[in-house]
């Protein structure tokens, strides 16, 4: 976009939360490339400015002001990143300025006062750090300095009087320019981070571009006019966001609590708030926390049968488990009416969840094809033409449910019996059975073979192998994410020396809801529309 253009359309380019910092980056960048005002052919070129500079430190040094400085090196055009106007000049990054010493007045974090008289900056993001009432630590400043921070790489334009802040502080007293060019061409800078590592060193290295004085004052001008603009935009958005934010917790609330009594007349039912949710989706979902938030509320709709029309055509779950199983392994009516006592928080009451018909409340070891089993036990060795074992972290590393099989080693000795018995096949789900985070625990994710390998899976891992003529893997997976399901799993979690667990035995005790086969279909087709469609 050009500069005309991106000014012509200032106001509308304001739709996510990270395009003021970008605007401001890009002015910035425009600045210093002499393409955000007009050059004037009558200005004195910056190479005589850079003369008086040199004279100026020159008499400095002499009066014993100063630090003997390093004489000024022209820099090659061709060298550096872009073209500059020919009436500007390459200098290093500190050649304007010359340092200034603290004077040892330094005041340390912890006796930084948080009222005072006198303000303390350091070389934080905040920009005044504290106050400090030691008259004798004070800087006193007759024109703006520049602070720079050697760790953090902060820049401050300082025009009052303060206390220096701790280590790692530089102070630069800008000569023969305008110190607030000089002061956004620091910030427009771009160093390469060193972590808390010193950085002025990098600062010395680098290149600034430097137009005529004239010049600065017009590109200041027009810097200060348009970030001017940027604040009132940024307000804006502000005040916008929290207005998305109310409409978005009050749609989602409408989702919810579709069961809920609604307002008379106002558009707050389940259908309409479904309705102008998923239309505005894009809009209402422009962060992650409201990222988060739809999802929890699709799979919440999901659980309860909400997320997509039922079908009274629909063979039931109950008349499914009874032609799928024998008598003596079919449920009992006790144990049904266990299950349907499953709750649900919801708004800080629990409530009943109750499933639409022909749904059934089931056991994870109800609808498994057969027993469920940890992992092999030995550690890989890298063996040449070992069999690929996964890592503990591929069920967990991805956060869309999905087994990152890329995640493996190899391991030797794995005779055909054991690959047999450890093997894992598309379909299969793994649970996490030990973890320091306890959200990890009994996490359920989706191994999908798109690796095409023949895997085995660690000890410290659970294989499920469901019955998909009873249940869609993708759907249980799914509804493990639920807060309903979720609950459920973390009443078996145990914590044991700082590490969370669940037994194999434990996470068949688990329940689900279950629709009918045909509607999981359906089900997962919509989380997948809704939330995206992992490979």
């Amino acid at each position: 976009m050009s500069p005309a253009r991106l000014l012509e359309h200032f106001d509308r380019l304001i739709d996510t939360p990270e395009a003021v910092p970008r605007l401001r980056r890009f002015i910035l960048d425009l600045a210093v490339r002499g393409k955000l005002v007009e050059q004037d052919p009558k200005d004195e070129p910056a190479g005589e400015l850079l003369k008086q500079i040199q004279a100026e430190k020159t008499k400095l040094v002499k009066a014993g002001e100063i630090r003997s400085q390093e004489p000024f090196e022209s820099i090659e055009r061709s060298e550096m990143p872009f073209e500059i106007p020919p009436t500007w000049e390459w200098v290093p990054a500190t050649f304007p300025a010359y340092l200034i010493s603290d004077m040892g007045k330094k005041v340390q974090t912890k006796d930084v006062l948080e009222s005072g008289a006198f303000p303390v900056v350091d070389q934080g993001k905040v920009f005044i750090r504290g106050y400090c009432n030691d008259q004798h630590k004070v800087i006193h400043v007759d024109a703006p300095i520049i602070l720079f921070g050697d760790h953090t790489r902060e820049t401050k334009l300082i025009d009052f009087d303060f206390v220096v802040g701790a280590d790692g502080v530089k102070l630069l007293h800008p000569l023969g320019v305008l110190t607030e060019f000089y002061y956004l061409a620091l910030r427009w800078l771009p160093l390469d981070s060193r972590g808390y590592g010193r950085h002025f060193k990098l600062l010395r290295a680098a290149a600034i571009p430097l137009p005529p004085l004239a010049e600065q004052r017009r590109i200041v001008a027009k810097v200060d006019e348009l970030m001017a603009l940027c604040d009132e935009l940024e307000a804006a958005q502000t005040k916008r966001e929290k207005r998305r934010d109310r409409l978005v917790a009050a749609t989602l609330h409408g989702l919810n609590n579709g069961d809920a009594t609604q307002t008379p007349g106002a558009p707050t039912t389940f259908e309409e708030s479904a309705r102008f949710y998923f239309n505005y989706l894009p809009r209402l979902t422009t962060r992650p926390e409201h990222i988060h938030q739809l999802r929890k509320t699709i799979l919440n709709l999901a659980v309860r049968g909400k997320l997509v029309p039922q079908d009274s055509r629909n063979e039931p779950v109950a008349t499914l488990l009874g032609r799928t199983r024998s008598a003596n392994d079919q449920l009992k009516s006790a144990d049904r009416a266990i299950r349907q006592e499953s709750v649900t928080q919801e708004g800080g009451k629990i409530q009943p969840l109750q499933l639409p018909s022909g749904w059934e409340w089931v056991r994870i070891e109800d609808i498994l094809l057969d027993d469920s089993r940890n992992g092999y036990s030995k550690k890989p060795d890298e063996a040449t033409n070992g069999v690929p074992i996964l890592r503990i972290s591929a069920g967990t590393i991805r956060r869309d449910g999905i087994v990152a099989e890329e995640e493996y080693k190899l391991i030797g000795g794995i005779t055909r019996k054991l690959q047999e018995q450890f093997s894992l096949k598309p379909g299969d789900l793994l649970a996490c059975r030990f973890n320091g985070n306890r959200d990890f625990v009994g996490r359920l994710s989706l191994y999908t073979g798109y690796l095409g390998l023949r895997q085995i899976f660690p000890d410290k891992l659970i294989r499920l192998r469901l019955s998909t003529r009873i249940v869609l893997p993708e759907l249980v997976r799914w509804f493990a994410k639920s807060a309903v399901v979720r609950e459920d799993i973390e009443t078996y979690c145990a914590t044991t020396v700082g590490n969370w667990g669940i037994s194999a035995s434990n996470l068949k005790l688990v329940r689900i809801p279950i629709p009918p086969i045909a509607e999981q279909h359906r089900i997962v087709a919509k989380i997948d529309e809704l939330i995206g469609r992992r490979r």
